[in-house]
């Protein structure tokens, strides 16, 4: 302590002690930060309630913030409003600000809206860009006021030119969405960029993710990275995700799966759900870290409570197989049934096998049904034929041959091999379609090239016959001959049959033709 503050404080307490309220507060103000003499939060307290009680407005405003923080004396947002309001009436405007929180927020008081509206109007008038930043709020939430986005923008727009961060947040977000005002991706960016260079961690991964996606800006991963890490190194967990993608994938820069795992864990422990899902995922799997089942339960429970249905689905698996949990197919089923109802596509699948099959749940043959279509709708061909066959069998009880054709259809068009050939038996049997020779060969073709050994089959019998195709003793021959390697015991004999059907030159043709394939 220097000799001059020595002085200075002696000279200002001989003025407190003569009754000078201005006195009277700074020196408070030198006991709060210890300022030429020891700091002592409760000597501050009492000489800001000397000048307060003088009418000093800065006294009062401080003497409500010691109470509020509950600093130099026991906490009491009673008497912190009422102080506020001492100052505020006198149009102080931190003062009104604070006093419009603890209204807002219901501290100290019954939670009044038009109360709060009406100190951070007062606030607002005298430029404070918190006071103008709250009331944009108000307005877009429309509470205490009509909604009104457009005079949200306004006010947004007065505290962001006053480089308030968040107000330039939330006016680059209404530039964006074009609420309130005419959609304008540049001005977008433009506050984007103002809030993230002050440090706005929800900003800088704005902008992140604007170079990322290559969205209104050129795509660049190293100005992604630059403002992900940014925020992430704040915590903003989102941005610590998606930088753990960026260098798990590699995309744009060099892969680093190590990296990759620290920010997946960073985020992870920040309870992002996504993350946690990911973590759970390497342990599971032993991707980065040692294989540890318990530990990706441990990950998948967090993000499957969190209502993350991938999680759930995967927390489902390790039930089922008994993997760092006890063996338990009904909690299990419990998880499926979660992400199932969350749309989750493989956890509807599986719901559905389960039910088909029996297999730890009573079988079910409707509940099947039911989510091989929530599947089904979502484009997936394993279940579009599933569906499909289930629709076809007479057990179900809703057999519907019509409809078994439209979903073998859908999974057919997606390549799928199975459907394919049971559209190509369709057409070729007229059951559930119409009997037409020359589709049921364009379906066996597109499951006979991917390897259908019983559609092969047919493909061979049809050039055999000249059904829906011209007669080709040639393709016949080789299309059987796959059909034959692939274990369809008829397959030799018909083979035989053509042989004796074919020229010896033919026959040589046909031989050679089978050793090119």
């Amino acid at each position: 302590m220097s000799s001059s503050h020595t002085a200075e404080f002696l000279r200002v307490k001989a003025l407190a002690e003569r009754g000078v309220a201005t006195a009277q507060h700074s020196l408070g103000f030198m006991y709060v930060n210890g300022q030429g003499v020891p700091r002592n939060d409760e000597l501050a307290v009492a000489w800001y309630r000397m000048a307060a009680s003088s009418g000093l407005e800065q006294a009062q405003y401080n003497l409500g913030v010691m109470y509020q923080k509950g600093q130099g004396v026991a906490q009491d947002l009673g008497q912190a409003l009422h102080w506020y309001r001492q100052a505020a009436e006198q149009g102080y405007v931190q003062a009104q600000y604070n006093l419009g929180w603890l209204y807002a927020k219901g501290q100290g008081t019954p939670a009044d809206v038009h109360e709060a509206l009406h100190w951070f109007n007062k606030a607002a008038a005298q430029g404070d860009p918190g006071a103008q930043h709250n009331l944009g709020m108000m307005y877009e939430g429309g509470k205490g006021v009509a909604q009104d986005v457009a005079q949200a923008v306004e006010w947004y727009r007065k505290a962001a030119d006053q480089n308030y961060a968040r107000s330039q947040f939330n006016l680059a977000l209404r530039y964006d969405s074009g609420q309130g005002i005419a959609r304008d991706a540049q001005q977008a960016i433009h506050w984007f960029r103002k809030a993230a260079e002050q440090g706005y961690a929800p900003a800088q991964f704005n902008l992140g993710l604007r170079y990322d996606k290559g969205q209104d800006l050129p795509q660049d991963s190293e100005k992604a990275i630059l403002w992900y890490g940014r925020a992430g190194e704040q915590g903003h967990a989102s941005s610590q995700f998606n930088l753990a993608l960026i260098h798990d994938a590699g995309h744009g820069v060099a892969r680093d799966p190590q990296l990759a795992l620290a920010w997946f864990r960073r985020a992870a422990e920040q309870g992002h759900a996504g993350a946690q899902d990911n973590l759970g995922l390497r342990y599971e799997h032993g991707q980065g870290v040692e294989q540890d089942y318990a530990q990706a339960a441990h990950w998948y429970a967090l993000a499957a409570e969190q209502g993350f249905a991938g999680a759930q689905y995967h927390l489902g698996q390790l039930y089922d197989a008994g993997h760092g949990v006890a063996q338990d197919p009904s909690i299990a089923l419990d998880w499926y049934r979660k992400a199932a109802e969350q749309g989750h596509l493989r956890a509807q699948f599986d719901l559905a096998l389960r039910f088909e099959s029996g297999n730890g749940v009573t079988q079910d043959e409707r509940e099947a049904a039911y989510w091989y279509r929530k599947a089904a709708d979502q484009d997936y061909a394993p279940a579009q034929y599933a569906l499909g066959q289930l629709l076809d069998r007479d057990d179900t009880g809703t057999v519907d041959p019509r409809q078994a054709t439209l979903w073998f259809r859908k999974a057919a068009e997606q390549g799928h091999a199975l459907a394919q050939f049971a559209l190509g038996l369709r057409h070729d049997s007229g059951h559930g379609a119409e009997r037409d020779y020359e589709a049921a060969h364009f379906w066996y073709l597109c499951a006979a090239r991917q390897g259908h050994a019983r559609a092969q089959f047919n493909l061979g019998v049809m050039y055999a016959a000249g059904q829906g195709v011209p007669l080709d003793l040639v393709e016949a021959y080789a299309w059987l001959h796959r059909a034959g390697a692939a274990g369809i015991a008829p397959a030799a004999n018909y083979i035989r049959r053509i042989a004796a059907r074919m020229e010896p030159a033919l026959l040589a043709q046909a031989n050679g033709y089978i050793g090119a394939a």
